[in-house]
């Protein structure tokens, strides 16, 4: 088994992590890549330097080292080489870390086998200008629209299957995935669901209305989201850069073909991992 580092050395304790790991792999005898940039910054390592474009079609695993960002940025990479990802923390919460920073000799059970395959959902969000077809994204946490530039109301009507669910004004609105439900839409006073359940998760944000709660769509949903005439609004799929909307337009959001393989050594329950990470957060906000 072939593996790739991706570092994010932006992180503070990436780069401790990163030599945590490349000491271990180096013991136990693994191949692994980095990619030609961290060269400098792991100058004695054996490894195979290579571009690091090329780093996914040369491994048979990813494995992240940063927070939530740098793991969702690399797993959506892998999606499209059907490769899995370990991500490791070296960020502040990272929901998405199979191993913590100080965690990196578990690292052994990847090549011993001693691991699992987590599959979660992600969404597919087409963007369209009347009929054409614009651009397609991928999402593994959530869509979300919002305004582009300008303090005023985002107004949205929401369709399910070509009827019509509820028409918003607000800052915008959330779909999510269960995997995202523990990411912007939990701020915004979404439920948090376990990943283990496939469903769409729309959550407003604050809307100008007495009643505009939390909805929990079927996997097999299909969403047609259209911004008012003149409305200015952009798609941002996992906080990456928006997507202006055409006006007119639309934005249909699906269940993806495709799924995000999360690799998994430890046996952490998702509901004992999220109170973890909940309670570390709360405990680190304190300090600061």
């Amino acid at each position: 088994m072939k593996v790739a580092l991706l570092p994010n050395l932006t992180r503070e304790d990436a780069l401790n992590a990163t030599q945590r790991l490349i000491d271990t792999l180096e013991r136990i005898d693994a191949p692994f890549f980095l990619a030609l940039e961290e060269k400098e910054s792991f100058p004695a390592a054996h490894a195979r330097f290579a571009p690091r474009g090329e780093l996914f079609e040369l491994c048979d695993v990813i494995i992240a080292i940063g927070g939530d960002g740098t793991i969702i940025h690399a797993a959506k990479q892998a999606v499209r080489f059907g490769k899995p990802v370990l991500g490791v923390n070296a960020g502040r919460l990272a929901f998405m870390a199979g191993l913590e920073g100080h965690e990196t000799g578990l690292i052994e059970n990847l090549f011993n086998g001693c691991y699992t395959v987590d599959k979660r959902m992600l969404l597919q969000a087409e963007v369209f200008s009347g009929d054409r077809r614009m651009g397609s994204y991928l999402c593994i946490n959530d869509a979300v629209f919002g305004r582009a530039g300008q303090m005023k109301l985002v107004e949205l009507t929401v369709e399910c299957g070509g009827k019509r669910i509820n028409n918003y004004s607000g800052d915008g609105i959330i779909i999510a995935t269960p995997t995202g439900s523990t990411a912007y839409s939990l701020s915004a006073g979404g439920p948090v669901i376990d990943p283990g359940i496939e469903g769409i998760l729309l959550t407003p944000v604050c809307t100008h209305a007495l009643f505009a709660r939390p909805l929990l769509f079927s996997a097999d949903c299909v969403l047609t989201v259209t911004p008012a005439p003149g409305g200015n609004v952009t798609l941002y799929c996992d906080a990456d850069d928006g997507t202006p909307i055409p006006d007119p337009g639309k934005v249909v959001v699906s269940k993806a073909a495709q799924t995000a393989d999360f690799i998994r050594i430890k046996t952490d329950r998702f509901f004992d991992i999220l109170n973890s990470k909940l309670m570390r957060g709360s405990d680190t906000q304190k300090r600061d």
